[in-house]
């Protein structure tokens, strides 16, 4: 199979690149730099030079592959309807990354919210992630020109990549900040509880769907949960940092900015896969961040 990544050097794209690429796949990827282009060819990915502005180059490439993982940028509509115009009518894979903070809510790191959600529930979306929503609605909707077309959004996930970039956002941020200020800082009580999901099994349900899915889904990826504070505690012990300090969520804001503070630290996102485990056969192994982060997190100096 013809296989065409955005994000090729990223930490999701670079990973599912590396698992495509095992399991016999040729893949393309696309990359802006000419130093990413040759740490590409190295793990056995075409380079393809070019920027998700590039719209003319996105729909050449989707015409040639047999599935596309859009994994670069879950905000950029002009790239999705690229892509889009170059798969209409074949009937091959589009997979578009977005992420569970679509249902992020105002917590401010200072309650558990006992909304649950799952791919067949009503979301409530926040007015700050609607056009994020509506990008992985015109995915949704693409199946309606035949194309075999679903949304992954993962929850915060843990462990290290595959590809050129190892780390992911939210655990790797806490822990360099935490070492750069002698505190795992927080936002709020860190009461707020998102979903996560491992890496590797993060890339398994990548390839189940692009084998089984069928067009027009939504797949939640998560397998355990989290509070900030039991993150925050399990940092503290792993890098020997014992401080604790919790940020006014205004500061925060002004320190990390408003998405960061307010929405990848500060929220509530807890979602179940259910059509991930019972439409394509999603068994994922890995159940708990904060052992990953005991028994796994590198420490660096």
């Amino acid at each position: 199979m013809n296989v065409f990544i955005t994000g090729a050097s990223g930490y999701i794209g670079g990973s599912v690149a590396i698992a495509m690429i095992k399991n016999g796949h040729k893949v393309r990827g696309l990359t802006r730099s000419c130093s990413s282009a040759q740490q590409l060819m190295t793990l056995g990915i075409e380079p393809v030079m070019g920027e998700l502005e590039d719209a003319e180059l996105l729909v050449q490439e989707a015409c040639k592959a047999d599935a596309v993982f859009n994994t670069a940028n879950a905000d950029h509509l002009g790239a999705v309807e690229a892509l889009i115009a170059g798969l209409k009518g074949t009937g091959r894979v589009l997979i578009h990354t977005s992420g569970t903070s679509i249902i992020g809510d105002d917590a401010r790191g200072n309650f558990c919210s006992d909304a649950i959600y799952s791919e067949n529930s009503t979301l409530v979306i926040d007015p700050r992630k609607q056009a994020r929503r509506d990008i992985d609605l015109r995915v949704i909707e693409a199946s309606k020109l035949d194309i075999r077309s679903a949304v992954v959004a993962p929850s915060l996930i843990y462990g290290y990549g595959k590809g050129i970039n190892k780390q992911s956002i939210q655990i790797p941020f806490l822990s360099k900040n935490a070492s750069d200020n002698g505190a795992v800082q927080i936002v709020g009580k860190g009461l707020n509880t998102w979903s996560n999901v491992h890496i590797d099994d993060l890339v398994d349900l990548y390839l189940l769907v692009a084998e089984k899915c069928k067009g027009g889904s939504l797949y939640f990826a998560e397998n355990g949960e989290a509070s900030f504070i039991e993150i925050a505690k399990s940092i503290s012990k792993r890098l020997g940092i014992h401080a604790i300090e919790h940020l006014d969520p205004e500061f925060a804001v002004e320190k990390w900015g408003m998405a960061r503070a307010l929405f990848s630290f500060g929220s509530n996102s807890r979602v179940r896969s259910v059509r991930a485990r019972e439409d394509l056969g999603w068994n994922p192994k890995n159940h708990s961040a904060q052992q990953w982060i005991l028994n796994e997190m590198k420490i660096y100096p």
